[in-house]
């Protein structure tokens, strides 16, 4: 069979639209190179979804397919893959520059792609990648700090927006770091969800940060690690972190940054993108598969969980807009989840 059903759209409309996301049937892909075709067992949704399919004016000729985060089993590999056999069970994000996984089949690239947790279903493995990947980076690749837990003994991390996904899988990371994690939530379900992560404490990110820090016992911080909202809370930030201490920040801003408020402390501000490699297919891409490996193989020895916290059915438009919709009320807590096709 030469088609496989996706999810995907032409147009970017609201996502109470019925059109924003549509059923489709697409031509199935052939893995050529170092690529792999994966059959797609489940699928999970980040705010970079969203982002993507936000409105805008333009309109896509051939569909557009969104979805990156995925878990599946290799169908076929390309003539020059060394990774992975047909029959491997895999999971990874893939590349933001290519088509997404939200279909039966999928392409990607070997060397962003790890070997499943053996652990986990298809489902709980969909939750992490993209989510593990992200906070992976930001904390030991983009802000420097020692995965020895000897240097960061004494040392505390403000996660801002702690109860998402890239906060969860941080906050876990950060612990076995030996970093003392203090997470932002606002409502009792998600403070209660960010200390079964492995936060040491809670703050509220409504109210000033640093009275807040000030209360617990930290006249500041030496890393923060903010995951939404970076405008609103930059002011916070230049008051809350350390003298010649480091800023990570993963959201788009939606108004300029003045980054005099950092010059006075020497702060270190930096940002986390994980389809950089991917997208610009950087020597050191294969990184991300070692990454994948090693989260897997810390699942497996219950070093770290996944953040799955709800599976909302099969792969389909009205599923995935559903999905959309929830991620949009800012609301959610850990990582949603569709599986298979019917």
């Amino acid at each position: 069979m030469n088609t496989m059903r996706a999810v995907g759209l032409t147009s970017y409309l609201p996502i109470d639209n019925p059109q924003s996301l549509v059923d489709l049937v697409v031509e199935k892909p052939t893995a050529t190179g170092r690529d792999i075709l994966v059959k797609v067992a489940a699928i999970s949704v980040n705010p970079v979804d969203t982002k993507v399919r936000a409105p805008k004016e333009r309109v896509e000729e051939a569909p557009k397919i969104l979805g990156w985060d995925v878990a599946g089993v290799v169908e076929e590999t390309g003539p020059d893959c060394s990774l992975f056999r047909p029959g491997d069970e895999v999971f990874y994000a893939g590349s933001i520059a290519r088509q997404g996984g939200n279909s039966e089949y999928h392409l990607v690239d070997e060397r962003i792609v790890g070997h499943k947790p053996v652990s986990l279903s298809f489902a709980e493995a969909a939750a992490l990648p993209l989510t593990s990947i992200t906070a992976w980076e930001a904390l030991f690749t983009r802000m420097s700090i020692s995965q020895d837990s000897g240097p960061n003994k004494g040392k505390a991390l403000l996660i801002i927006g702690a109860a998402g996904g890239v906060g969860s899988i941080a906050t876990q990371l950060a612990k076995q770091a030996g970093l003392t994690v203090i997470g932002t939530a606002s409502r009792s379900e998600t403070v209660s969800w960010v200390k079964s992560m492995g936060a040491d404490y809670t703050i509220n990110h409504h109210d000033p940060l640093l009275p807040q820090l000030q209360a617990i016992g930290f006249t500041n911080v030496p890393y923060i690690f903010c995951l939404n909202a970076l405008e609103e809370h930059w002011t916070g930030i230049s008051e809350a972190i350390s003298p010649q201490g480091v800023v990570c920040a993963i959201d788009d801003p939606t108004s300029p940054l003045d980054l005099k408020l950092l010059k006075q402390k020497s702060i270190t501000f930096v940002w986390e993108f994980m389809f950089t490699r991917p997208v610009y297919e950087t020597d050191d891409m294969i990184e991300q598969h070692l990454l994948l490996n090693r989260i897997a193989d810390a699942v497996d020895h219950q070093k770290l969980k996944t953040t799955l916290t709800e599976v909302l059915g099969p792969i389909s438009a009205e599923n995935l807009r559903q999905a959309h919709k929830l991620l949009e009320s800012n609301r959610t807590i850990g990582k949603i989840v569709l599986e298979g096709f019917v």
